[in-house]
């Protein structure tokens, strides 16, 4: 039975059981895991009269995601201890129960689970549909959608469209007819200049004097680029210097990292878009439960103090480059390059 199918009937015999759903994407959700999220949100009330609510735990880390929850007006909320008392069915999109990315509780059991990447262990909910096969798990939802033969919504398509782009780099690493079928087919519901937007925000003033920072004090070291950017006024520039010193050629890595409230925030991006950045990054941090994230991109943040002096945060970011140079390998013998500086 195809996956869509599977969901559809499921969601049609236990409507009246399951209600209310609490759907959890990962902790720092990307455009597929917000897609399917909302669109499973949609599918639930307006087929079957199933309320549900979606919960994330950790940060929305770029601002083009931060545009797609504003503009599509997708009911996204931060995870609050008493959202896992009031709930009694879970749904989890785009991660699985164990996977160290989200923050569903190892002592609850899953209702539904979602996803496309390889299972650690068979998952244990009442519906388990886990497709390696797909591109993006929101394929799953556009096409439980598309085969009630209803108008989609222009938002939720507008959605699923941005989720299965952001996570085959444009379609560029589409390797399945099914997807693009599925993506054409998606078009004519979608709201285009909306997603012309969410995908070219609009950028402040702080954004680009991030950036002057970020090239001042970049340091290279082997094929990895670092940059602690000291305090900032917002955690999300953290993420989006990572995105963009990974584009200095040669690097394979980009790990960055920035003072806020008492935290360091930190970020890592992989050139190879199916490198473990999440396992990367756990084991260079010694607070493992504070990392996360998803293929070539993981983030998290580290409890430093808010009465921390400069030269606990300095010892910190030396020992942050040294770990993580010992576990990509990378020669000691070569000395860190401060390359933008004249």
């Amino acid at each position: 039975m195809k996956d869509a199918e599977r969901l559809l009937q499921f969601l049609s015999k236990n409507k009246r059981s399951v209600s209310p759903l609490l759907i959890l994407t990962h902790d720092y959700p990307d455009p597929d895991s917000m897609a399917s999220a909302f669109a499973l949100h949609y599918l639930a009330k307006n087929q079957y009269g199933i309320d549900s609510k979606i919960v994330y735990g950790g940060l929305i880390s770029r601002i083009e995601n931060r545009y797609m929850v504003n503009l599509l007006k997708i009911p996204l909320r931060k995870l609050k201890g008493s959202d896992l008392k009031k709930f009694s069915h879970y749904v989890l999109v785009d991660t699985q129960p164990g996977f160290g990315n989200n923050s569903f509780p190892k002592d609850r059991q899953a209702t539904i689970v979602i996803d496309q990447h390889p299972s650690i262990s068979k998952p244990e909910a009442e519906l388990a549909i886990v497709n390696t096969r797909r591109e993006a798990t929101c394929e799953i939802l556009a096409q439980a959608l598309l085969s009630l033969k209803k108008e989609i919504p222009a938002n939720i398509a507008t959605a699923l469209i941005y989720g299965i782009l952001a996570d085959t780099l444009n379609l560029s690493r589409a390797r399945s007819r099914a997807t693009f079928r599925i993506y054409l087919a998606l078009l004519s519901h979608c709201d285009i200049k909306t997603l012309v937007r969410i995908q070219n925000p609009p950028r402040s003033k702080e954004f680009f004097t991030m950036l002057r920072r970020a090239i001042e004090l970049a340091s290279v070291h082997g094929s990895v680029i670092f940059c602690h950017l000291g305090f900032i006024q917002d955690p999300i520039f953290v993420a989006h210097t990572a995105d963009f010193l990974l584009n200095y050629k040669g690097m394979r890595w980009a790990f960055c990292s920035g003072r806020y409230k008492g935290k360091l925030f930190i970020s890592l991006r992989a050139a190879n878009p199916d490198a473990l950045a999440c396992e990367v990054l756990r084991d260079v941090v010694w607070q493992e439960e504070t990392a996360g994230g998803h293929g070539s991109i993981a983030g998290g943040s580290l409890e430093v103090g808010k009465d921390a002096g400069e030269n606990v945060w300095i010892s910190l970011e030396k020992k942050l480059i040294q770990r993580m140079v010992k576990r990509l390998h990378i020669s000691v013998s070569k000395q860190p390059t401060f390359v933008f500086k004249k």
